[in-house]
This record gives C-alpha cells, structure tokens and sequence, in this order.
C-alpha cells in the first residue's frame, strides 16, 4: 500500500507531501492545478523514464520519495528478501532528477537500477490513465492483459527461454550453411588439385634427383666411351695395364726366388695390384651395363621434370611447399566434414526445443483460451454495472501460419513466437445488433474509460496488486454512468487501496478520503498545495465548487452534502 508520497521542485511542484490512508481516496481541483503531474511522479517512482523538462525551473535537482508498506506474503516481499532487505521496513522508493537529465535510484536508502526499481513494483501498484486508455487501444498490449489474468506468464516466460535458445541454433545453421556452400563451391576444385598432387606421386628431393639424372644422361656417351676406353686399356687390348703389370710381376718373382727376397716382396704386390684392376674392371663392366643410352630416356625425365616444375610453380616454389598445400588441402576436405557434422548437431538440437516449445505454446493457447471465455464474461459483468449493460466484449484469437523454415513452429504449421502462437485481439460491440468491431475502431472516450475500469475490476481478482491508481479515469462520461463508476471505484477499495483523479462530484462522493490540490501564486513563483479534507464541511464545499464551479450558492451546497450522504448511505 501507498503510504507517503514526497514531492519536491517537479515541475510546478515546489514541496509537497500526501499520507495515504487505506481505502478509496480522491484528488480534486481545477484543471492544471498540478494533479496529473502527481500521477507522474507515482509514474517515475514506478519505474517510467525521467526528462530533464521535470525539474522545477531554476532548481538543480527534483527529488520524489515513496514509502510502501510490503505485504510479508507479497511477491515484492519475495524479491526484497532476495535483495537482502527486510520487507517488515517497508519500502522506501526515491528518485533524484538533475537539470542535466541524469537520473538516480534509491531503494532503501541503497543507490540502484531501474531495473530492480520495476521488478520491486511490478505487483505493487498500477495505475490507470489516458495514457493507459491509449494503450488498451494497441493490439500488441492485449496479449499481455490476458496473461495477466490468466496467470501464464511463468508458462509464457518458459515459451520465451526455450525461443532465445532456437534463434542462435538458427542463425549458426544459417552461417554453417553459408560456409558449407562456400567449402562445397571450392570442393571440385580441392579435389581436382589433390588427385593431381597424388597422381604425380612426387618423392621428397625428387626435382634435385632428376636434375642429377638429366646431367648424366646428358653426358652417357662420353661417359659410356670413357668407361669402355678403361676397360680396354686396363684389360683387354694387347699391351693393357695388366698385361705389362703381369710380365713384371712374373719377372721380379724369378730375380727374387734367385738372388734377392725383397724383390719376391714386392712382386706379391704386384699381384695383389693386379687382382684389385680385375676387379676394377667387373665394376667398370657394370658400370657400362648401366649407362643408359637411350635417346627417349632424356626425353621422359625432361618430361618429369618439367611437371614437377609446373606443379611447384602452381603450388607454392617448392616442394616443401607443395607438400604442405596438399596437406592443407586435405585438412579442408575434413573441415568440411565438420561442418556438415555441426549442421547435423545443431539441427538436432532445434528439432528438440522446437518440439518441447510446440508442446508448451499449445499448453499456453489452451490455457489463454479458456481465460479468455471466462475474461469476456466477467468484463461483461463489470460493464453492465457500468451502463453498458447491451455491450459485447470478447476476447478474439488467431494465429499466424509459418511461411518458410527459418520459421519455429508447432507440428501443426502455427508459427510460434516469443510470447507463443497467439495473436489477441479484444473486440466490443457497444450497442446490440453492431458486430465486434477491435477497440480502437469503435470506443468513444467515456466507453474506453469505462472498458478500462472494467478490466481493472476484473484483473484485480488475480492480480497482487494493493494500490489502484486512476487518473481522469471520468473522461467521456457522466450522469448515472459517473454514479456507477464511482460505486465500483468503492467497491474496489474494499480488497484494494485505490486512488483517483476526478473532476466528477458524483465520484469523488464515494471516496472514503478526499484531498484538495489547487495553486497558489507566492512572490511571482507559482506553488502546488495539497490539503486533506477531514471535516465534512470542507467536503461539502469543495464538492460544491466541482458542481457549480467558482459560483457556491447554497442549492450547491445542499446538492454537494446530499450527494455524500447518499454515498454513505
């Protein structure tokens, strides 16, 4: 429940401060006396983003100050607890604007976020104004209203996890894909390159091997001609090397046995030179056997060259690096495979949660549909006894079909979204024989204002909330239809603190306390006063002035204390 409220330099408003008693209460007075700019700071106290244009002219900062008392069991006491505050206290709320713009959160005493501003007062009051008349009148805000009501939030809040998750899985399955193609684009061409490498079956040094082949083949005749011409002169021409050498061994070996050993010593030299040119010349031999003289020889590893060079060239300079291009290449191929690989697992994952989120999404638009039946109902109720007895209201339901496989969807084609696969729409028919028209083609001011409270009346059975807040929540209306909001106003007070802005007398009748805003012009400085009106005269009175406006005559007066006597009656 609201308790205090602490204004100072906002807007027109120089200090103020209003106590707030259970119950239905009532701000009254003239138009621009500053109470929808006491809406506003509820408003910024409850979260709402904050403008330097607040702040009282010629002030630094404007300061706003709340203190709630916390229902223990309440679901902002939940969170209190979690922030290390004890709900016991209550909850102080303030909020410091600067000239500049900046703004700045307290929360017991403690600087804070917006952010845990709005968790804390989510279910600690709401209010109602034109501004929320407008919004009832947005489609994209009804889906919300029924969840409220339906108490499927938590359902769709599990809709709304399981949707972050699939979205990434998407846009990566998009991106893998991308890459795929690429990778697939280029496959042919990696393939080709491959084989080719492979195909040529290049050994390490093998350009180095084959540039030595190729001087020797250049140079096999002379070499071959070279080889023969030792062969014959070592062994077999008359007068060779070994011949010569064999007739002086022999002789030496004959003057040795004869006279002299040292000459036998060195003929069994002789001997074993002539057995080491034998066999000089088998190598020579096999050598010649080797020496290729064939013309085409040449001309293929000219040709083996020549493709090495080429494969160099076109892979790198080198071997080294042609080598390393193949391997490269070959790591594509599997890099490849892995993707296809994370394709596949991603997929896997997207069908699951798009199978858990079809099953959820169909939960929740079971869910929503019946409390929607039962929402069209009770909002009927209301408007009856708000003077639209003859109005329709309903709760109209679609769905939108998925179009193409980037959409998530249930196994029924219905494309699901962040809040589920539900679209709503409230629809009215004011008077009967009209068809059930959306809100924002058919309702005047005073139906919206009365749709409104209506759907406040009935969300208000569900919801936590403790303070009603209404501001002008008597546009468009009067007569018997302002006696009849004016009771239900009351009545809601009875499980609820509400406040309201009215101009209506026969409103602000029902109110259980009253207060007075007006302006007072202080040394050329205009200054907004709020005074509580505890004595019955004084209620009189200002209920007097909304009747008859500046003029009180006693027929006013006496109309004003009938009015409050039948209010209390």
């Amino acid at each position: 429940m609201l308790n205090e409220l602490s204004i100072k330099n906002f807007a027109i408003i120089d200090d103020l401060k209003i106590s707030f008693p259970p119950g239905f209460s009532v701000l009254t007075g003239e138009t621009g006396t500053g109470k929808s700019i006491i809406m506003e700071a509820v408003n910024l106290l409850l979260g709402s983003r904050a403008s330097a244009d607040l702040v009282r002219s010629g002030c630094e900062n404007a300061e706003l100050e709340a203190f709630f008392d916390i229902d223990e069991q309440s679901k902002t006491a939940v969170l209190m607890e979690e922030q290390g505050m004890d709900a016991s206290d209550g909850l102080i709320l303030r909020r410091v604007i600067s000239s500049s713009g900046k703004s700045r959160v307290f929360i017991n005493s403690r600087q804070s976020t917006i952010d845990l501003l709005k968790q804390l007062t989510r279910d600690l009051a709401g209010i109602s104004s034109q501004h929320a008349h407008q919004g009832l009148l947005q489609e994209e805000n009804h889906l919300e209203i029924l969840d409220e009501f339906a108490e499927t939030t938590g359902l769709k809040n599990e809709i709304r996890s399981i949707y972050t998750l699939i979205l990434p899985l998407k846009k990566k399955i998009r991106e893998l894909k991308n890459t795929l193609d690429q990778k697939r684009k280029e496959q042919d061409l990696i393939l080709f390159q491959i084989d080719e490498i492979r195909d040529a079956a290049i050994l390490p040094h093998e350009d180095e091997d084959l540039e030595k082949k190729r001087q020797a083949l250049l140079n096999a005749t002379k070499t071959f001609e070279t080889v023969n011409r030792s062969i014959h002169e070592i062994h077999d021409r008359e007068g060779s090397v070994i011949e010569k050498l064999s007739f002086i061994k022999n002789e030496l070996e004959k003057a040795g046995a004869a006279a002299d050993e040292n000459l036998k010593t060195i003929a069994e030299k002789l001997s074993g030179t002539l057995y080491d040119l034998e066999d000089m010349t088998e190598e020579l031999r096999h050598a010649s056997s080797f020496i290729d003289l064939d013309p085409a020889s040449l001309e293929i590893t000219d040709q083996r060259r020549d493709l090495i060079s080429k494969l160099k060239r076109k892979y790198g300079g080198s071997l080294e690096a042609l080598f390393q291009t193949y391997e490269d290449m070959q790591q594509q191929l599997i890099m490849t495979s892995d993707i296809e690989k994370e394709i596949d697992a991603c997929e896997k994952e997207v069908r699951t949660f798009t199978q858990d989120i079809g099953v959820k999404a169909k939960e929740l638009s079971g869910l929503r549909k019946t409390a929607g039946e039962t929402l069209s109902r009770l909002a009927g109720d209301e408007l009856n006894t708000l003077e639209m007895g003859k109005a329709k209201f309903d709760v109209s339901f679609f769905s939108l079909g998925a179009k193409d496989e980037e959409d998530i969807a249930t196994t029924h084609g219905e494309k699901i979204g962040p809040d589920g696969m539900d679209k709503v729409v409230f629809l009215l028919s004011p008077n009967p024989g009209e068809p059930l028209k959306p809100l924002a083609k058919i309702a005047s001011g005073g139906e919206l204002s009365r749709i409104v409270l209506a759907l406040k009346a009935v969300l208000s059975r569900t919801k936590s909330l403790e303070t009603l807040i209404f501001d002008e929540v008597d546009a468009g209306i009067g007569g018997a239809t302002s006696e009849k909001v004016g009771l239900k106003l009351k009545q809601l007070s009875e499980s609820h603190q509400v406040i309201c802005i009215t101009h209506l007398a026969q409103i602000a009748k029902y109110a259980a306390h009253q207060f007075r805003i007006y302006k007072e012009v202080i040394d050329g400085r205009t200054f907004t006063v709020i005074v509580p009106l505890e004595r019955e005269s004084e209620r009189i009175e200002e209920l007097a002035r909304m009747i008859g406006g500046s003029t009180i005559t006693p027929a006013t007066l006496s109309h004003a204390k009938e009015l409050l006597e039948q209010a209390s009656a």
